[in-house]
């Protein structure tokens, strides 16, 4: 491959990117929304990108992930009809007193389901349905959210991991190298349900303050639907959404068109509920953020200033491959929890690939390059798209609430996230190290 080197348009698409992430990060201190923040980046880097020659509208427009925002607003709308059913609150009702008023069982309780859909759903999709019934929980018990919407975002994080089609980026591995579903979870499922435990222990660690207050609320009272036959039929749109989704392959739909279909077979269904009230559900700073983000980091990708910092990794290759994988896993979360996972590992998949056609053994790379992304997205509130939800449905309940203790901050996130992250990742290493030989070994490919 050749080598590429730095020139003047990489360093601004890096400056550009890097005052964006700044401001983003620094939101309560110089009080512009982040999605205000994301579109004058975006803005700003349309317009060096042209002037460089690197970058284009219609390029920014190709790399805005249209996937991941049609799948999150008819996600939002099909939860918001689920919402208006009165069933989140019954269920919540039920979780509720199972539990028995023990926090750390209920966020044990919570964290499992999450976790187990995100092996078969993508991690936006687990905690869109999961969120507000989090936050029903947490209001009835009268206790602080935080925790377990931050459990709910980290565990359907480290989960997704383990599987082909739980985190985005294990698909576009698995998609370019050929790994199947099955031999997929046979090397990440065993790494990565340690390093979940590990998550699970040291979230009760660090939200120990929170777990140890005595909930004021109980669940006796009997809750009524307010609609429950919408509600049997959401179940049942849900259902087979699950199963769309977990075979959207065969059917050659992607997440989005999965969704979408869901969303219209529940809005014909439920004819009586207004469509102007559902959309006032939608998120729109959110979606606009996330819009702005893919842009901003399509121009640094476009700068190919991703793959020049990722060749710098690969130097280590043939010298030890041991110490490569390391390497790149730590290197690949650090820079997924600062620009996403999905933009770094579009970068190194064809740096890896050409090393592959040179005739270096790359095997446990890949593997590397898996848990490094996914485990990198709980180090920041915008590491992956389902941490950036969770942080919007808390400011939604802070604003609700008028109680801005309620919203998570980046700094909040970071005292969480950020240990959970290192931990995660000094679990996976040692597990590397110790079992190297078995992810060094070549893997069946598929055609």
């Amino acid at each position: 491959m050749e080598p590429i080197y730095l020139n003047e348009g990489m360093i601004v698409s890096g400056i550009v990117l890097a005052i964006s992430f700044i401001l983003i990060f620094t939101e309560t201190l110089h009080g512009f929304h982040r999605s205000k923040v994301a579109m004058a980046g975006a803005g700003a880097m349309i317009l060096v990108g042209q002037y460089y020659g690197f970058y284009s509208p219609d390029k920014a427009f190709e790399a805005i992930d249209w996937n991941v925002i049609f799948l999150l607003a008819s996600m939002m709308a099909i939860v918001a009809i689920m919402v208006s059913t009165g069933g989140f609150e019954r269920l919540a009702a039920q979780i509720g007193r199972f539990a028995k008023g023990r926090q750390f069982l209920l966020m044990v309780i919570m964290g499992t389901a999450v976790t187990l859909l995100s092996l078969l759903l993508d991690n936006v999709t687990t905690v869109v349905i999961f969120g507000p019934l989090i936050v029903l929980i947490a209001q009835k018990m009268k206790v602080n959210p935080i925790p377990y919407l931050m459990a709910a975002a980290l565990l359907s994080d480290t989960g997704g991991v383990a599987t082909l089609v739980g985190d985005p980026p294990n698909l576009m591995i698995g998609s370019a190298v050929g790994i199947s579903f099955m031999t997929f979870l046979k090397h990440m499922g065993g790494i990565v349900l340690v390093a979940w435990i590990g998550t699970l222990f040291a979230l009760k660690f660090l939200c120990r303050k929170d777990l140890s207050i005595t909930p004021e609320g109980t669940f006796e009272e009997d809750i009524p639907y307010k609609d429950k036959s919408l509600w049997t039929k959401s179940l049942a749109v849900l259902g087979l959404l699950v199963v769309l989704f977990i075979s959207h392959d065969a059917i050659h739909w992607q997440p989005w068109m999965v969704a979408g279909a869901g969303l219209i077979i529940l809005v014909l269904i439920a004819k009586h509920v207004e469509m102007e009230e559902v959309m006032r559900e939608v998120e729109m700073p959110l979606l606009i953020f996330f819009i702005s983000l893919f842009i901003i980091v399509g121009g640094v990708e476009g700068s190919h200033f991703l793959q020049y910092l990722g060749q710098f990794v690969i130097g280590f290759v043939e010298q030890d491959l041991l110490l490569a994988t390391i390497v790149l896993m730590w290197v690949a979360a650090f820079m997924s929890a600062a620009i996403d996972n999905i933009p770094f590992t579009a970068a190194m998949i064809p740096i890896l690939l050409s090393l592959e056609a040179q005739g270096i053994d790359i095997t446990p790379l890949w593997w590397a390059l898996a848990l490094g992304v996914g485990m990198g997205g709980n180090g920041t509130h915008i590491g992956s798209t389902a941490n950036v939800y969770i942080v919007t449905v808390s400011e939604r309940l802070a604003k609700k609430e008028n109680n801005p203790e309620l919203a998570i901050t980046p700094y909040k996130w970071a005292t969480i996230g950020l240990p959970v992250m290192i931990l995660t990742l000094v679990i996976c290493t040692i597990i590397m190290y110790f079992f190297f030989d078995f992810y060094a070994t070549p893997f069946p490919r598929t055609s």
